[in-house]
């Protein structure tokens, strides 16, 4: 449904230039015998190893396209799909790791012929596997996911509530479909926060089964929500503007807000927001929060969507935030942002509605490639 979902999937396509042939018989071969789409589809400018064999060979060519499909059919079928493209992104980077694909070193001509096979044999049952409905709770990569899927309960009340959510919001258009699927991702960490999961990665499931009743209560809550809305999607969601208390929940908010009026989400998903400092008046707050955000669409790393959907540009050689232009270096799709950041907010009435419209500035970030 999103208008990114292909670009997401391409980008664990990609390639860098084969290396020199260790043989004089090898190093005659022409790179059309090797490859024969090389030129066709003008995969030198593929810079990434993998990538550029799925250009080039025939088969892998037909088989990526297989992927992007079974790929795309998983992201319309789950409602977080920020956890999904994390899921596929760290698998890929298994998938090169263990077919021989180091970072960005090229593949040697004589080598292209067994790292093609691994990746024939990855990427047909990776297609099989995404074809598993089971899949979608297997691949849970957060606490709460695992505490869940483990309790054949809260699988249950989860997949029910999923269901009712997924049909009210196919009811909507693609722009109104992309921020309701935003909002309910913010239902979600707003839960981990109430029910104390957040920032658990870890703990093991049996310390944290105090909080099974919060997210029982929570699916209950929910799906009496949706049921009330009798379908209408417009009940459900872009109605909150203002917060009950100025805290991580009201921050979360507030970057909604502001992702909204732009089109940071294309190419960014909020992964986690957790409060670390608070000064409050009887009018007015200010709350320091830890953001986290996830890249789910490759950009430069210094440009206007850096700066104004994560607050900063970034250097990634010293994984820190830099404010003058420099690499025209990417951040793909899997890479983790952390930041700090105050939010001012006002009190309206019996709530607190956020005073804070950009991003910029941060107080301190780090980038972190990988889920």
């Amino acid at each position: 449904m999103r208008a990114f979902v292909l670009a997401i999937v391409m980008t664990g396509i990609g390639l860098a230039q084969p290396g020199r042939a260790d043989n004089a018989a090898d190093a005659n071969r022409p790179m059309t015998d090797v490859l024969p789409l090389f030129v066709k589809n003008h995969c030198e400018a593929v810079k990434a190893p993998a990538d550029q064999l799925f250009c080039a060979d025939p088969e892998l060519n037909a088989v990526g396209i297989k992927l992007n499909s079974a790929i795309a059919e998983r992201l319309n079928r789950v409602p977080n799909r920020r956890l999904a493209i994390e899921e596929n992104a760290e698998w890929i980077r298994d998938r090169n790791s263990s077919c021989g694909i180091l970072g960005s070193q090229p593949i040697k001509r004589n080598d292209i012929k067994p790292v093609r096979d691994c990746l024939l044999k990855e990427t047909a049952e990776r297609i099989e596997i995404l074809a598993d409905p089971n899949f979608d709770c297997l691949a849970v990569n957060t606490t709460a996911g695992l505490l869940i899927c483990s309790d054949p309960a809260l699988a249950l009340a989860k997949t029910e509530l999923n269901e009712k959510v997924m049909a009210t919001i196919a009811k909507l258009k693609d722009n109104e479909a992309r921020d309701a699927f935003d909002e309910f991702e913010r239902w979600t960490r707003e839960r981990d926060r109430k029910c104390g999961l957040a920032n658990k990665d870890n703990v093991p499931l049996r310390e944290l089964s105090p909080s099974e009743g919060c997210l029982s209560d929570y699916f209950a809550g929910k799906a009496a929500e949706v049921v009330a809305a009798k379908g209408d999607p417009k009940k459900l969601f872009g109605r909150q503007q203002i917060s009950a208390e100025p805290n991580a929940d009201a921050v979360d908010l507030c970057i909604a807000q502001i992702h909204a009026t732009g089109a940071c989400t294309n190419f960014l998903a909020v992964n986690r927001i957790l409060q670390t400092d608070a000064r409050q008046s009887e009018s007015t707050a200010d709350v320091v929060s830890s953001i986290e955000m996830v890249v789910v669409s490759p950009f430069t790393a210094c440009s206007p969507i850096a700066s104004s959907c994560t607050g900063t540009c970034w250097d990634l050689k010293s994984a820190r935030p830099k404010s003058t232009p420099g690499s025209r270096e990417q951040l793909r799709v899997g890479y983790r942002l952390r930041i700090e950041k105050s939010f001012a907010f006002q009190k309206n009435g019996t709530g607190w509605r956020c005073n804070t419209t950009t991003m910029e500035p941060v107080e301190s970030g780090v980038a972190l490639s990988g889920p």
